[in-house]
């Protein structure tokens, strides 16, 4: 035969065992071990947004800085053609090497 449940009246009071406490005790400080290092995550990734953030603005202005080096790039390259005409520059050895330019010869009509 199972066994009966036992009924408690409201006024009877129950003593835990030592065991039943150390129990109650241990689950309790899992719980709290679990909310402080969901609070430790929590920090950890407010820390990392930062830290994102900060890299992505850091990018966006390495970008302008890179569009304005390609922007010298072209004015360089605009004013060496204006003066030496097209050609290859070699960057190794600072020879410019233009490029033949052919004449226009007028066309016979």
């Amino acid at each position: 035969m199972a066994e009966e449940a036992k009924v408690v009246e409201a006024s009877d009071e129950i003593k835990f065992s030592e065991e039943e406490l150390k129990e109650l005790g241990e689950l309790q400080q899992s719980y709290q071990e679990k909310q402080a290092q969901l609070g430790q995550i929590a920090v950890q990734k407010i820390l990392l947004g930062q830290q994102v953030e900060a890299i992505d603005n850091r990018q966006v202005e390495l970008e302008g800085e890179y569009e304005a080096v390609q922007q010298k790039e072209r004015e360089i390259v605009e004013k060496l053609n204006e003066k030496y005409g097209p050609g290859q520059l070699d960057p190794q050895t600072g020879v410019f090497t233009p490029i033949p330019q052919q004449e226009e010869q007028p066309s016979e009509g």
